[in-house]
């Protein structure tokens, strides 16, 4: 009974063990992807401005349809007519940003500086909770700069709307990137001899 017990602890713990080495492999090759799609968005800003541009246009427009059609659906629970305006907003909207792109890219670059602040506090306070352990300055980091990129945005306007949207979207990216690979990297050499994949 008691062999039986143990052997039941250990394969647990090899479980938990190959789950968390997992979970960072995962973690490593999400900050690799993110920093390749970073350096590719600062390598060709305009491409990028556009297509954020247009991703941004084709959700709102996908977003306005399925309002559309969710208010015809629940015609009969009323407020029919708001919801079918909400919709056509949404729709009219992502349309607008597809008809005049450079219009669209100004009020994204507005938005974008909007949502790097933003991003900056969060990633900021998870800094902060991440502080008792050694790789807390990466996390850090990478918040102090998106606060610095969101700023630029709003300092600069609208003289570096063609270029300055993919540019600081791949520079946020980049970052990103490189802190969770720096975040997994730690955990790596944070892990005891015995936890290693390698020990026997």
């Amino acid at each position: 009974m008691t062999h039986e017990t143990l052997t039941n602890e250990t394969l647990e713990e090899k479980l938990a063990e190959k789950n968390q080495n997992q979970n960072r492999d995962y973690a490593l090759w999400t900050g690799i992807v993110l920093t390749i799609l970073g350096v590719v968005a600062i390598a060709l800003p305009v491409i990028s401005t556009i297509f954020a541009e247009t991703w941004v246009a084709l959700i709102l427009f996908t977003a306005g349809g399925a309002k559309v059609l969710y208010a015809y659906q629940t015609r009969r629970e009323g407020n029919t007519v708001w919801k079918g305006l909400l919709g056509a907003l949404y729709a009219v909207t992502g349309v607008m940003l597809l008809v005049y792109p450079r219009t669209g890219v100004l009020t994204l670059t507005l938005l974008l500086g909007s949502f790097l602040l933003t991003e900056g506090v969060f990633e900021l306070i998870f800094a902060w909770r991440l502080r008792p352990r050694q790789n807390w300055t990466w996390a850090l980091g990478n918040a102090i700069v998106t606060l610095i990129l969101g700023g630029m945005i709003w300092f600069q306007f609208p003289f570096n709307a063609p270029w300055i949207l993919g540019t600081l979207l791949g520079a946020s990216i980049l970052l990103t990137g490189i802190a969770r690979i720096g975040l997994s990297l730690k955990r790596r050499d944070l892990l005891p001899d015995g936890d290693s994949p390698t020990s026997a």
